[in-house]
């Protein structure tokens, strides 16, 4: 089967951990389609089996989910397309950042620009 779609960690805690109702679905519409799961996404799960509240319902939910994915192993090609991804990402989030409203530097511009007052001269 190929692989169309890579779930990363957060999808499947979601998933298997917490059932969320709108993830499950998704995942299951995809399912068809070939799901895949990195080594490092599972190795971070497996962190989270070990170090949960219920490590053995955790472990058991684990297995399930992984009855559904094919686990994906790690190649120079995949790393050079990761480094370009993530790279272009953090970039995004990065020019986002600087430019939301919400950004303190804005707020405060923002806040020093609707203090102006007019001179009454002009």
């Amino acid at each position: 089967m190929s692989l169309r779609y890579l779930v990363d960690t957060d999808w499947a805690i979601h998933y298997y951990m917490n059932g969320q109702p709108e993830i499950v679905q998704r995942l299951a519409e995809l399912q068809p389609e070939g799901i895949g799961l990195s080594v490092v996404s599972l190795a971070e799960l497996w962190e989270g089996v070990y170090y949960s509240r219920d490590s053995v319902g955790s472990e058991q939910g684990l297995r399930d989910f992984l009855r559904t994915v094919s686990v994906v192993p790690l190649d120079e090609e995949v790393c050079v397309r990761f480094g370009k991804e993530r790279g272009r990402l953090r970039a995004m989030k990065e020019a986002y950042r600087r430019f939301r409203p919400s950004d303190r530097r804005h707020r405060s511009s923002t806040r020093l620009c609707g203090s102006y007052k007019k001179p009454a001269s002009l």
